[in-house]
């Protein structure tokens, strides 16, 4: 499957954001979070804000990188997202949906107070998600 995006690029926000969420979950890898991030955009079933700022200063990651070792399950959920969420049926309507959800999904879980280390990090999103299938 083709990739949605050549190169992930984050806002200096969303860097920001994640050197914010290495240091509370332990996890060193940014990709590793990224992807994190996408997934907890991806369930809920709102659209993101279409409010992306600049990438200039932020950081920039391969797809390759990014999607680890599940590159066509994460690119066939973005086109699907990208199709249900009213994003254009185009490349760049993929590459928004990505960056709308990554973004997102970096606010919430940066915007966590009380995460110290990655079973913090695991009990808070999956109790989230317990409660939120009750």
């Amino acid at each position: 499957m083709r990739p949605p995006v050549e190169s992930v690029r984050i806002s200096p926000q969303g860097r920001d954001q994640l050197i914010k969420l290495k240091r509370q979950t332990g996890i060193e890898h940014w990709n590793v979070l990224c992807r994190w991030a996408l997934c907890c955009s991806l369930r809920e079933r709102t659209i993101p804000p279409m409010q992306i700022s600049s990438t200039d200063g932020g950081v920039e990651m391969s797809w390759k990188v990014f999607a680890g070792e599940n590159p066509d399950a994460l690119a066939s959920v973005i086109y699907l997202r990208a199709v249900s969420d009213g994003f254009a049926d185009s490349p760049d309507g993929n590459a928004l949906c990505l960056r709308a959800h990554l973004h997102r999904g970096l606010g919430y879980l940066a915007s966590e107070k009380d995460i110290n280390g990655i079973s913090g990090f695991l009990t808070r999103w999956t109790q989230n998600r317990r409660q939120g299938s009750q």
